[in-house]
């Protein structure tokens, strides 16, 4: 799989991650407990949580292993939050963060739409999931809106920043019919 660089939508630009994003990475959302609250990833104590996380995407998309796109606003440049595919063979997961001060404004359900109409296109993909904590109702609407379907609760699959012990996450997916 070789994914384009760039995605574009109405709004948006999706462009790959770089070092130069770790300011507005940090200050927008990496280091803000509320938006990670239900994400698997610690809260960046510092910037350099941050540098060696965009060092451990870029590595990754090298090996093919993750695809991270930063989100930017047209016109603007500033990463205000992330989508990314992780694939496996003939199926993978995709995943998203979004500053806090963007929520509610349809920029998730854009971002995430366009990754997923990409990835509807590629002839050996047969199926993306994505989960959501039980408690994360935006994140679970975001899958609904991009047309995912609704495929049951995985019971303490996941552990979250808002709980030490494993939670029920929802579990949606698009499968190639």
């Amino acid at each position: 799989m070789t994914p384009p660089e760039c995605l574009e939508s109405s709004r948006l630009i999706l462009r790959p991650p770089g070092q130069e994003d770790a300011p507005a990475i940090f200050d927008g959302y990496a280091r803000d407990p509320e938006v990670v609250r239900y994400l698997t990833w610690p809260v960046h104590r510092d910037l350099g949580d941050t540098r060696a996380f965009l060092d451990s995407a870029e590595r990754d998309w090298t090996r093919g292993k993750s695809f991270t796109w930063a989100l930017t606003e047209r016109g603007d440049d500033t990463c205000l939050g992330m989508v990314g595919f992780r694939p496996e063979g003939f199926r993978g997961d995709m995943g998203y963060v979004l500053r806090r001060d963007r929520w509610g404004r349809g920029y998730m359900s854009e971002a995430a739409g366009r990754l997923l109409d990409w990835l509807k296109a590629q002839p050996e993909l047969y199926r993306v999931s994505a989960v959501c904590d039980v408690d994360n109702h935006a994140s679970a609407r975001v899958m609904e809106k991009i047309g995912m379907q609704y495929e049951g609760i995985q019971r303490r699959a996941m552990r979250h920043n808002i709980d030490e012990e494993p939670r029920d996450v929802k579990s949606y997916a698009w499968a190639r019919a």
